[in-house]
């Protein structure tokens, strides 16, 4: 729990234990991220506080019109769809805990609509793009191998940031050109990484990580990817690292990490992939999930369409 949120809450409020008691099921029970499960204690955290307000004392008391209270709430407050829906995932998750540990006998959230989503879809750089970005980490110093290395790897895979700074050097089979990967919920996946992340991987790792590791302080263990101190890379330092190479690449488009995963799923979809394998790259355990990036290869083709047939120009394009 952040400061600022302790500071706007009673320490001793109600809903404390549950919240706890909930928080520690995520971690033991269903082996959610650190992340993920400070997003669930967020969310639950502002709707027992919000109902707190009205004189609620006790999770029985909670009633349906409370929920729906609460989301009218933060439809007012302006926020997205989709983080609404999430904070009914998270309520949904919530109650149920409690029904499952016989807290509860009775979840206020039937018949509750999820508000629709907003389909929006994420950007992506177009492979001209990915090469340039890559590109701009030449030379023979260990920052640019790694740099190269840490593009590479991540174009080749797909993976999220959050998977790409925790690959350890034993985690990379040179000979098969595989990668293992630990995804959410501690979920395994094994990654073909490509020539090209090969060769930019085999060169950090022969002539620029061990320079890393001499530096003073460093302390980089299996960690693959290092810092300039020789410690193991942070989600904050990759994304230090992204932003100045799009910079020199001169790619002015929103650019996160999580760019290059739809630009590589993108990618693979436009040049014949099947969606299937595409989901298993990503990780994704739905395939809806995936689905979206069948929108943009779409956009694509249309946009290649209207481009290159002569009767499907615009009559102001003639």
């Amino acid at each position: 729990m952040s400061g600022k949120r302790k500071e706007d809450m009673k320490l001793d409020a109600w809903y404390l234990p549950l919240v706890r008691a909930f928080i520690d099921h995520l971690a033991l029970e269903r082996a959610l991220s650190s992340n993920t499960r400070e997003a669930y204690e967020r969310d639950t955290l502002a709707f027992l506080a919000h109902v707190d307000k009205t004189g609620i004392r006790a999770i029985a008391d909670v009633s349906r019109e409370h929920i729906s209270a609460y989301m009218a709430f933060l439809d007012r407050r302006g926020l997205k769809r989709s983080t609404q829906a999430r904070t009914l995932s998270t309520l949904r998750a919530f109650f149920r805990f409690l029904l499952d540990e016989g807290l509860l006998e009775k979840s206020p959230l039937s018949h509750v609509p999820t508000p629709k989503r907003e389909r929006t879809l994420p950007h992506v750089l177009t492979q001209e793009e990915i090469e340039q970005l890559i590109e701009t980490a030449g030379g023979h110093a260990p920052l640019s191998l790694r740099d190269r290395a840490l593009l590479e790897l991540l174009y080749a895979t797909g993976m999220r940031v959050s998977e790409l700074i925790q690959v350890k050097l034993s985690d990379i089979n040179f000979d098969l050109m595989i990668v293992r990967v630990m995804g959410k919920g501690s979920r395994e996946r094994i990654l073909p990484i490509g020539r090209k992340a090969k060769d930019a991987l085999y060169a950090y790792v022969i002539k620029g990580r061990p320079v890393l590791l001499k530096r003073k302080g460093a302390n980089g263990g299996d960690f693959l990817f290092l810092n300039h101190h020789g410690r193991a890379l942070s989600r904050q330092g990759f994304w230090k690292i992204l932003r100045e190479r799009a910079k020199e690449a001169g790619i002015e488009k929103p650019l996160t990490p999580h760019t290059v995963r739809h630009s590589f799923a993108t990618h693979l979809l436009e040049n014949g992939a099947d969606l299937r394998i595409v989901q298993e790259l990503l990780g994704h355990q739905d395939v809806s999930t995936t689905q979206i990036y069948t929108h943009l290869t779409k956009q694509s083709l249309k946009k290649t369409y209207e481009r290159a047939h002569p009767r499907a120009r615009r009559y102001e394009e003639r």
